[in-house]
């Protein structure tokens, strides 16, 4: 009886330890499990919502880009070439590649005989001046006491019209050269701007023959960038199409402009068509003979479904964007990305239009979710 009494109480003994085991079990894994998935559901955190910015995906034009490289160049129109008027001796030269001048600035000096001749011509205007008004005073008194025709009077006054007409022309000869005694002509500056050619340096001798300019001056508050067109381009580049011009000594600066002119004729030796793109340079930041990267953007005529570039988020060589409801309800969408013209992305499928992308955070948000 004692054996039988035993194995009943262990077998007994056994199912009250597994009957505990399976409540404590039934315990541990009932509500705690239910209130752990809850506690992993993903909420924007105030902190985070302050900072996180959408946009609407919007049917929009389709733009595309075309981009060419060319180089800064002044403006023609207000570039002015400096040639000296006399020859002579350079005495001094007051400015160098590069600088800016104001109009009426001095840029070099020269002595010259040519102009050591315009002193002499001078005075001798005024001495025919001064005889002449003499000799119409005389023949006025002669008149007057009725010893000369009043032909005489009228011959000494054109005689005294001529010699003050010389004098006068000479004198305008002296303020257009910049004359100054002593021989010296002075070059000034018939505009303001920057100097960008200099081809004369102090104690040069300069020929009265000499043909080439000695200053080029140039403002560049607006210029131009020049873009060399292929020929199977051509027709893509129209008048007045929105352009983008980045250097490479502003590599993160973006300057913006329009088409301006089309030179509707091919260079025999790029074998390509230039286009002028008219810029602001504000600054002077640019200069001319910088190389430039020139984009032109261009519609194409239809619509498509954009959003912002920087909402897109490429892993594992696909693009998703984050799809914001409200701060419980965010998703993690796939999309085709079509084209990125910008700062926009165009998307072919995986969205519609009025939804909502993140643009800010988002990054943040797609590792939250998806690791």
């Amino acid at each position: 009886m004692l054996p039988v009494l035993l194995s009943f109480n262990l077998r007994t003994g056994i199912a009250l330890v597994l009957l505990f085991s399976m409540t404590v079990f039934a315990a541990c894994t009932g509500s705690p499990v239910k209130q752990e998935e809850e506690s992993q559901t993903f909420v924007l955190s105030d902190t985070m919502l302050k900072t996180t910015t959408t946009a609407l995906v919007a049917d929009t034009s389709l733009k595309n880009e075309l981009k060419f490289y060319g180089k800064i160049t002044a403006d023609n129109n207000k570039l002015v070439e400096v040639f000296p008027v006399v020859g002579g001796n350079v005495v001094k030269v007051y400015v160098e590649l590069g600088d800016y001048i104001t109009k009426g600035q001095v840029l070099a000096t020269i002595r010259s005989t040519e102009v050591a001749g315009f002193e002499k011509e001078l005075q001798d205007a005024g001495t025919e001046v001064v005889v002449a008004r003499n000799n119409l005073k005389v023949a006025e008194e002669l008149y007057a006491g009725k010893l000369n025709a009043d032909r005489d009077v009228l011959e000494a006054r054109s005689q005294l019209e001529k010699a003050q007409s010389q004098l006068n022309r000479m004198e305008q000869t002296y303020k257009i050269y910049h004359i100054k005694p002593g021989s010296i002509y002075e070059v000034t500056a018939p505009i303001s701007g920057f100097i960008i050619e200099k081809n004369i340096n102090q104690d040069m001798q300069l020929r009265s023959d000499r043909s080439d300019n000695i200053f080029d001056i140039a403002q560049i508050d607006d210029v131009w960038a020049i873009a060399n067109v292929n020929e199977s381009e051509i027709q893509q580049v129209r008048l007045g199409v929105d352009a983008y011009v980045t250097t490479i000594g502003y590599k993160d600066k973006e300057f913006r402009g329009r088409v301006d002119k089309i030179f509707n004729i091919i260079d025999p030796e790029t074998k390509a068509m230039k286009v002028r793109v008219r810029l602001d340079n504000k600054g002077f930041l640019l200069k001319p003979d910088m190389r430039a990267s020139i984009r032109l953007r261009y519609d194409e005529g239809s619509s498509m479904l954009a959003i912002p570039a920087a909402a897109v988020i490429f892993d594992k060589s696909k693009a998703y964007v984050m799809i914001f409801k409200d701060r419980y309800t965010i998703e993690t969408r796939q999309v085709n990305v079509f084209r990125q013209v910008g700062e926009l992305a165009y998307i072919s499928s995986g969205l519609k239009e009025g939804e909502k992308v993140i643009t800010r955070n988002q990054l943040l948000i797609y590792d939250a979710l998806n690791d």
